[in-house]
């Protein structure tokens, strides 16, 4: 809670003491800053000071109450509001104070159900006041920096913007960005921050880690906030920008939690050039991932680092998916770990995690569909859709995603349930009408889209048997058959008809099952 500061004036210790004590200034919205017992005192104090508010008495010694609030208008540049508290109601006393400004006129002895009624309705003008002062001072700060970033600032608004920042001859100047992630729906713990709470917390932790008479210039871009950092910013931190922005992490993170990342540009020594460190600032946006343990990016630092903007490797992916298919949890959990350190160590380029991210995706949804499954009953299909306009640390991507494989793979496993009760009588009837064509548990398991090895073991549990000698008896049956029913057929053409491309092989399977050979059994019969 913002409060407004009072100094007190008068030359009676008791009334001083006695109004401290008789307010509840805190819940007035002001706190008391200072006191002095004479005018002359007080002229000094409110020029250091610079309180909001100047409660005073009239009649001191030295510089009365009406000759201070004077010379505190016409000869500083101080604007306090000033309330006269008198024993006296002199109506010419009251013209005075009307004539210099004055908010109020209250005799002694003084009524606390009135004083603290005054005192209410003035800290809803001040607040009205300060409220508008931001607005405004926003407004200035947010077009001064957008102009100097798209290069359309003159001469005379930068040097008019050099003094405001108090920026000396060979002072650097920084871009800094302050960006606030994994602040999204989906976060497994904590509140949601909005961004005008962010943008507080942001200048909050700036006063505290820099100069106090250094001015604070922050701009608001989509999704995070623009801090022009001059050189006297960086005094307690022996100039070093490094130091700096770890501390002010620091600070940011006591509020806004650990997702805050920070993405420093390169210094430049003119206002007019801050185009460059902005520019700079935004390509150290591209290392976050590479640095998402510090979470702070300095440009000069990782500028010469090369980033990778290819994907996944096909042999790893197509790996990977197999593993999910095939209900390999344990794979799976340390291929998703293997996927993400590899997002690190190999300096991958946000885009490049994008794109694997959704490659991923595509194929598992795939699989889903290919088994009459809906993906938009995952819970976890969401965020792992739209990350992509949030701002999120690698960490905090690597739990989404992995709980949306998770949630894939059991929905999986349940599809395959569901499937597995009628689904193998349908293969079943297809290997029995198609057993002359070139098929192959492969084939069939494309035909079906179901994972090959998990359909061997299907069939094996249901009928078991495996697949490839269910194929061959029912081809040895055929072929028994056709040597029974024609015995015009040669050999070669019956090993043809019942699906077999060698007539020997067709020979040497057929003596394994029927320990003769075909002309054997065909002889037999006669």
């Amino acid at each position: 809670m913002h409060l407004h500061s009072v100094i007190l004036v008068d030359d009676e210790v008791f009334t001083r003491k006695g109004l401290m004590k008789l307010i509840d200034w805190e819940a007035c919205g002001f706190r008391i800053v200072d006191e002095a017992d004479n005018g002359e005192d007080a002229l000094e104090l409110i020029g250091r000071v610079r309180p909001n508010l100047v409660i005073t008495d009239i009649r001191m010694p030295v510089l009365d109450g009406l000759e201070l609030i004077r010379r505190i208008t016409t000869e500083t540049d101080v604007n306090p509001v000033f309330i006269i508290i008198s024993g006296y109601n002199d109506f010419k006393y009251a013209q005075q104070a009307v004539r210099y400004g004055v908010h109020d006129f209250i005799l002694k002895p003084i009524d606390e159900n009135e004083f603290t009624e005054t005192l209410c309705k003035l800290n809803e003008r001040l607040n009205r006041e300060r409220e508008e002062r931001v607005r405004n001072e926003r407004l200035l700060t947010g077009a001064m920096i957008e102009s100097l970033i798209i290069g359309e600032a003159d001469d005379i608004f930068v040097a008019e913007w050099e003094q405001r920042l108090k920026l000396r001859p060979a002072d650097r100047l920084f871009y800094l960005f302050a960006e606030l992630n994994d602040n999204h729906l989906w976060r497994s713990s904590g509140e949601q921050v909005s961004a005008a709470r962010f943008k507080e917390i942001v200048q909050q932790a700036l006063h505290r880690v820099t100069p106090d008479d250094q001015p604070i210039y922050l701009h608001e871009h989509r999704n995070r906030i623009g801090i022009l950092v001059p050189d006297r910013a960086l005094e307690p931190f022996k100039g070093e920008i490094e130091s700096f922005t770890v501390k002010f992490r620091q600070e940011l993170s006591v509020e806004a939690g650990n997702g805050v990342f920070l993405y420093a540009g390169t210094p430049v020594h003119r206002l007019s050039d801050i185009r460059q460190s902005y520019k700079t600032a935004k390509e150290a946006i591209l290392y976050k991932y590479v640095h998402d343990d510090s979470r702070i990016v300095i440009y000069d630092q990782v500028r010469l680092e090369r980033l990778n903007y290819i994907g996944i490797d096909s042999n790893e992916f197509n790996r990977f998916i197999e593993q999910i298919e095939e209900l390999q949890s344990g794979a799976v959990k340390a291929s998703v770990e293997a996927l993400f350190r590899d997002f690190r160590e190999k300096r991958y380029a946000p885009e490049a995690i994008k794109m694997s991210i959704h490659q991923c995706m595509l194929s598992v949804t795939k699989t889903i569909r290919s088994m009459d499954g809906d993906e938009r009953s995952l819970g976890s299909l969401a965020p792992i859709v739209g990350w992509h306009d949030l701002n999120l640390s690698l960490s905090e991507l690597k739990r989404l995603f992995s709980e949306f494989i998770e949630e894939s793979q059991n929905y999986i496993a349940e599809l395959r349930k569901e499937q597995g009760k009628g689904g193998i009588q349908k293969i079943r009837c297809y290997i029995e009408a198609n057993y002359s064509s070139n098929i192959s548990l492969k084939s069939i398991a494309a035909q079906f889209f179901i994972n090959p090895v998990y359909l061997g073991q299907l069939f094996k549990k249901t009928y078991g048997v495996y697949f490839n000698d269910f194929l061959l008896q029912i081809r040895v049956n055929e072929a028994k058959k056709l040597l029974r029913q024609s015995s015009d057929m040669r050999i070669y053409e019956i090993a043809e008809k019942v699906g077999f491309s060698s007539a020997d092989y067709f020979v040497t399977q057929f003596e394994k099952i029927e320990q003769m050979t075909p002309t054997e059994y065909r002889n037999k019969l006669l």
